[in-house]
């Protein structure tokens, strides 16, 4: 081969080596970390705070009663907590189902929707009476101890709190692959930062809040999609710890088609290219000025090839070039680089994987795990824009 042509071959694979290594031993160290996470015990509080369940949805007439009635069936006193469905162009028939219930329905509209405006609003209708807001989405289920646990941790002194969000579907091979991404991030961003003395990532959901340090932080809130990601950049730029409860359980809604996943990824990695760009200098400097790693650690994360397409590249990337190195005989060390980056790369979703998943069915959903990666890779191929426009998720259809 011309030496020059194998000069720039080189550095090439240098380059990769380097970009997917350190991101490969980034989510290891972290992966590693979530095998020794035990949940703090929280001593049962003598008060109970008063709690708003913020269920925002729109056109989510599928699910949204029975997650209404579902959400009133929690072991927490009826007198100090209120679900409140917030209904943005919901039809007739269900705003009329969802007033018989012994619940709180506020109905918004909006040129164009967001979860965030969602909020906001009804927040400005609510009374100042409330010490906690946890947010659900329009298809979540809360475990019946969910408020209790809640409660517990705010006794301690939190003002975020992120729930165990885990599937309520694995019916199809999609579903399981979805639930098990979802676990994979609750070890690495949640359990592994926690064990570490870093914050939990929030999700978007299955997530509780200091009620008034709430209301005024999401009134700055402007995002369009992923505003959680704003919120949890404000909260760690201010130096504030966001905690994780393994054991206070939401059940979410896994996808079920591949056409839903990819518009849903899409939506996510937007989000996360958008706020990579906006802070990360912002993050940079309060990390060397006032030694703040959490919101930098924030920054590096959104910055993270998803779990899937990593997987996918580092294996990929590493059999084409351990093939061209052996045929040309050139620089073999590169190819033990390879070999350790893809044995780390399977230990930490060896790691992050719980065990309960580890069944026949999870591993025939493997099949699709090629097409996950594929559809992952044109979702982020496709991100540009998708943070300007509303993507909905629609729930409860087959």
């Amino acid at each position: 081969m011309n030496p020059t042509i194998l000069i720039i071959y080189n550095i090439i694979q240098l380059l990769l080596l380097a970009c997917l290594g350190l991101s490969v031993l980034y989510i290891f160290i972290f992966s590693f970390a979530g095998i020794f996470y035990r949940q703090p015990p929280f001593s049962a509080p003598t008060d109970f705070r008063k709690i708003a369940v913020l269920i925002p949805g729109y056109k989510e007439d599928n699910v949204i009663i029975d997650v209404a009635k579902d959400a009133l069936l929690q072991n927490y006193p009826k007198e100090v907590f209120d679900v409140v469905v917030i209904a943005d162009s919901f039809e007739l028939s269900t705003l009329e189902s969802l007033k018989c219930l012994p619940i709180k329905v506020i109905e918004v509209s909006f040129d164009k929707s967001t979860k965030s405006k969602a909020l906001n609003k009804a927040m400005e209708q609510l009374p100042e009476e409330y010490d906690i807001a946890v947010i659900l989405d329009a298809d979540n289920l809360m475990a019946q101890d969910f408020l209790s646990r809640i409660n517990a941790s705010f006794a301690q002194g939190f003002i975020a709190v992120q729930g165990h969000r885990t599937a309520k579907n694995m019916d199809t091979s999609f579903a399981i692959l979805d639930a098990a991404s979802e676990e994979i991030n609750n070890h690495i961003f949640r359990k592994g930062h926690r064990m570490l003395g870093l914050s939990s990532a929030i999700i978007g959901s299955g997530m509780a809040f200091k009620y008034d340090f709430f209301k005024k932080m999401m009134s700055t809130v402007t995002a369009i999609g992923g505003f959680d990601k704003e919120i949890e950049l404000k909260l760690l730029k201010e130096g504030n710890t966001i905690e994780y409860l393994d054991d206070a359980y939401v059940y979410d809604e896994k996808v079920q088609k591949a056409e839903v996943f990819s518009n849903q990824r899409r939506r996510w990695l937007s989000a996360q290219l958008v706020y990579f760009r906006k802070d990360f200098l912002s993050a940079l400097k309060a990390f060397i000025m006032r030694g703040n790693i959490d919101y930098f650690d924030k920054a590096i994360q959104f910055i993270q090839p998803p779990r899937v397409l990593l997987l996918g590249m580092v294996i990929v990337f590493g059999i084409i070039f351990f093939i061209i190195n052996i045929f040309l005989d050139n620089q073999l060390i590169c190819n033990y680089l390879w070999m350790g980056i893809v044995l780390i790369c399977i230990l930490t979703f060896l790691f992050s994987v719980p065990r309960r998943l580890y069944n026949v069915k999870t591993l025939k959903a493997l099949s699709t795990l090629p097409k996950g990666m594929i559809l992952m890779l044109r979702s982020l191929l496709r991100i540009k824009g998708a943070n300007k426009q509303f993507i909905h998720t629609k729930h409860g259809a087959n």
